[in-house]
């Protein structure tokens, strides 16, 4: 059952040195040494996301992350995630990072925990909407659609890019936050599992264009099936190699 998570900055304590006045001085050179290793583990410490970012923003804090802007077919969608930081497993904790450096094994693993740990709610854009208001502003629609999706309100987002969506509450954009955050790579993974499913639906019904294998990006599989089969409704017509094919026709 999902709680309300508290995301309460943990207090330290700092270490007791003894009489440091009887200590050799350092040099420059073995404390810039100290500094640079230092740095380094500092690094490798934040290779993997965590809470750090929920935690500074306080409160109820929803990742949003989107998957399928580049493809030339099918929907884009977005998820918003509102982690239970009290309770997550340590599978998650462990587990979750942008969706595209996991296995499609691991995110499908890490998909169906997720929902015993978490508030999701996922939004989408249909290729019409796409072609319509363009891909950027699709994007945007799919990620508000996906926090009036979770049916609670949050505090504050942390949104995947460099761009904010219209959205009820406070947001921060974090480049690259599917590598830093938990709640936006718990974001990435619900978006990018949901997608992949719906592409292989569409390959059942449209077979020909490997979207079971390829979720519609441009393969080549995909070129030379447009000029066989032709052109779909989940094609994206605004997209230029579609637009290409349908000039030529």
């Amino acid at each position: 059952m999902f709680r309300t998570p508290k995301y309460a900055t943990p207090t330290t304590s700092q270490p007791k040195h003894g009489n440091r006045s009887c200590m050799p001085p350092e040099s420059a050179t073995t404390r810039f040494y100290r500094q640079m290793t230092s740095t380094s583990k500092a690094k490798k410490r934040r290779s993997r996301p965590d809470l750090s970012l929920e935690r500074a923003a306080r409160g109820l804090v929803a990742g949003i992350d989107e998957a399928g802007r580049g493809p030339w077919a099918g929907p884009v969608i977005a998820a918003a995630v509102i982690l239970d930081g009290d309770r997550l497993s340590r599978e998650l904790v462990m587990g979750l990072d942008d969706s595209k450096k996991l296995s499609p094994r691991r995110r499908a693993e890490l998909f169906e925990i997720l929902p015993h740990y978490a508030r999701i709610g996922v939004g989408s854009a249909s290729a019409p909407l796409i072609d319509e208001i363009n891909i950027l502003a699709a994007t945007m629609t799919a990620m508000s659609r996906a926090v009036s999706a979770l049916r609670l309100m949050p505090d504050f987002a942390l949104v995947d890019g460099n761009r904010l969506p219209e959205l009820p509450c406070q947001a921060r954009a974090v480049v690259g936050g599917d590598g830093l955050s938990l709640s936006i790579a718990a974001a990435s993974i619900v978006a990018k599992v949901i997608r992949d499913r719906i592409m292989v639906a569409l390959s059942t019904r449209y077979p020909g264009f490997g979207w079971d294998t390829n979720a519609g990006y441009g393969t080549a599989q995909h070129r030379d099936a447009l000029e066989v089969l032709g052109v779909t409704r989940h094609h994206r017509l605004s997209y230029a190699p579609i637009h290409k094919i349908l000039s030529h026709n």
